[in-house]
């Protein structure tokens, strides 16, 4: 076993090892080497971008605004666009914001302190609970967190994420304030000691090679395995836009890619592509079983220009494939209790309390949020 040489990974603790071999076989995987998914799932959320304000300023991404132009919702703004969501049938309030804005802007930081908040994971606490109030489960993507940040909000929230991206030093990340591999490594572990079911991925095609995206994937799949905690895998090609001046790549590196993650990762862990951002027809074939995220009512903030499929389009996907799709819940059902459609009554998963009491009472709810969940979970 060899240890991987991932940049920031020392600074953080973060120790990652793993035979060269099992990089070089990856380095193999091709679309033929794996099977398609036996069904499809998505998850039907509204898109709440807490804030613009983040402190990389990574050269694919429109998310973020400069310093002085960047805003932050209000809890009226948030109650507004949650209600959109419960009104559309929806069951996730995705939370995003970048990473640590109020560490770089002092605007977002005033505003935060006025309403008596003094960080902005304390002000995501706060619309967590707005949108178990309103009836949504809430997903947060806040980026890069301490221990002690996602403490804050794990027991709001039904699970969490943020995208590994890749385990490679790229000019993508480049500036005076650089994205670390070895912090969101970090992150994902810390996900894994609070028991926080957790979405992460990599990112396709940001000065990446493949033997880069090979060593990302056991990254990824040496982690859960330490903690089984990781319930998806995001396979994302970046997307051209106003300030990218990176090329989508090919559908044959994508499908070759999609293979990788589908043969690397545990069958438990599914693998997801946004239908919004890849070629999903073309990679059906390749072990994709999941189709992410998907909102009825708002847009992608992350990727504005790359608007969501309509349900009927991904009942259109599903169909070309010959398979079922199915909705599901932000958190998987293999986290959940027995009750609850989860572990205990189908034989999945193991005993262990990966949500917590807030999460587990609002499914068990008798009202019309409760309902939606379980009628979620009984569709199979």
């Amino acid at each position: 076993m060899a240890g991987a040489e991932i940049p920031g990974a020392d600074e953080y603790g973060v120790h990652i090892a793993f035979d060269d071999r099992e990089v070089e076989r990856l380095l193999g995987i091709g679309p033929g080497d794996v099977d398609p998914a036996d069904e499809l799932t998505f998850a039907k959320n509204v898109f709440v971008p807490l804030t613009t304000a983040c402190r990389y300023t990574c050269t694919y991404c429109t998310y973020f605004d400069p310093p002085g132009e960047a805003s932050l919702l209000s809890p009226e703004e948030v109650g507004d666009i949650l209600e959109t969501g419960v009104d559309a049938g929806c069951t996730e309030a995705l939370f995003t914001f970048g990473d640590d804005p109020d560490d770089r802007y002092g605007r977002i930081h005033d505003q935060l302190e006025s309403w008596g908040h003094d960080s902005i994971h304390s002000y995501l606490r706060e619309v967590c609970e707005l949108a178990l109030d309103a009836g949504l489960l809430p997903h947060s993507n806040p980026g890069d967190q301490t221990r002690e940040q996602m403490e804050l909000v794990a027991d709001v929230n039904a699970s969490m994420g943020v995208m590994l991206e890749t385990t490679a030093d790229v000019g993508a990340h480049a500036g005076p304030r650089r994205k670390s591999p070895g912090q969101r490594l970090n992150t994902i572990r810390n996900a894994g000691e609070l028991g926080i079911p957790f979405t992460t991925g990599i990112l396709v095609g940001i000065g990446e090679d493949w033997r880069d995206r090979a060593e990302s994937l056991l990254a990824i799949r040496e982690l859960h395995e330490r903690y089984g905690h990781v319930q998806e895998v995001i396979v994302q090609n970046v997307v051209p836009n106003e300030r990218s001046t990176f090329e989508r790549p090919s559908v044959e590196t994508m499908r070759r890619v999609v293979a990788m993650a589908r043969y690397c990762l545990p069958e438990e862990v599914s693998v997801q592509v946004p239908p919004n951002l890849s070629p999903t027809r073309d990679l059906l074939d390749c072990g994709v079983d999941d189709l992410g995220g998907v909102s009825p009512v708002t847009d992608d903030h992350i990727n504005p220009d790359y608007a969501w499929p309509a349900l009927r389009e991904l009942e259109d996907i599903a169909d070309e494939a010959g398979v079922p799709l199915r909705e599901r819940l932000p958190v998987y059902r293999r986290y959940l209790p027995a009750g609850l459609g989860g572990a205990g009554d189908d034989g999945e998963g193991d005993d262990e309390e990966w949500v917590s009491e807030t999460i587990r009472d609002a499914i068990a709810a008798d009202d019309r949020a409760g309902r939606r969940y379980r009628a979620v979970l009984g569709a199979r």
